[in-house]
């Protein structure tokens, strides 16, 4: 059986299954890529909800795994030559996942480079701009008068969706007909455009055909429904 006694976030957290690997997360457009992956690989996992209403990601336990405090990170007791290993950072755990299974990233050299460049497009764009674009325009930064904040997010994220429509046209995934960690990356965040930050009519989202009916196929895949309920 794994020995987990070196990563001090089992302590808060145990492990039921130490021979599993251990998600630590919540339901969070970042957090559901790593649920979702999971499902999709069909890997043995432990879900734990770090309730970050509550700020359990600024305890010492999970500060220990990640200490920038963020969701999700994982324990993975298989690691690279057997040895467990954590890492937090959404994709880089989405990089991870692909390359341990050989799944949901291609073989060929040049395809990998290129949804890899997707998932930083994710990771240096879409998630920072849209969830501004949530605080402006749905949270506290809504009672600011000055409107030139939200006004920018408003239209860098649609500028942002405009970008994903233009490389769905024509393609059924991200790599065209191949579903891959670039399309998690994305799905949770578009979801949450459009429905929990309430933003569908401002960024004139159902002008995007494209990542439309993308959206509506990421969500129907069964791993996908499941990775959003999780943890």
């Amino acid at each position: 059986m794994p020995d987990l006694s070196a990563f001090p976030i089992t302590k808060r957290w145990p492990a039921s299954h130490p021979d599993r690997l251990q998600l630590y997360s919540y339901p969070t457009p970042n957090g559901v890529k790593v649920s979702i992956a999971l499902e999709e690989l069909g890997l043995p996992y432990e879900a734990h909800a770090v309730n970050i209403g509550k700020n359990e990601s600024w305890t010492p336990e999970f500060l220990s795994l990640n200490p920038n405090g963020k969701i999700p990170a994982i324990v993975d007791p298989n690691g690279p030559d057997g040895k467990p290993i954590g890492l937090f950072e959404s994709g880089a755990i989405l990089l991870y996942l692909a390359e341990k299974t050989g799944k949901l990233i291609p073989a060929d050299p040049s395809l990998r480079y290129e949804t890899i460049q997707w998932v930083f497009f994710q990771m240096g764009n879409v998630g920072p701009i849209f969830g501004q674009l949530g605080f402006f325009h749905k949270f506290a930064g809504r009672e600011i008068a000055d409107k030139r904040p939200l006004e920018r997010y408003r239209d860098e994220s649609r500028r942002l969706v405009g970008v994903l429509d233009q490389r769905l046209k024509g393609r059924r995934w991200i790599m065209d007909k191949d579903y891959t960690i670039a399309d998690i990356s994305l799905l949770g965040w578009v979801r949450n455009l459009v429905g929990f930050y309430e933003a569908r009519e401002i960024v004139g989202f159902d002008d995007f055909t494209n990542v439309a009916a993308w959206l509506e196929r990421g969500l129907a895949r069964p791993a996908v429904q499941a990775g959003l309920t999780i943890p």
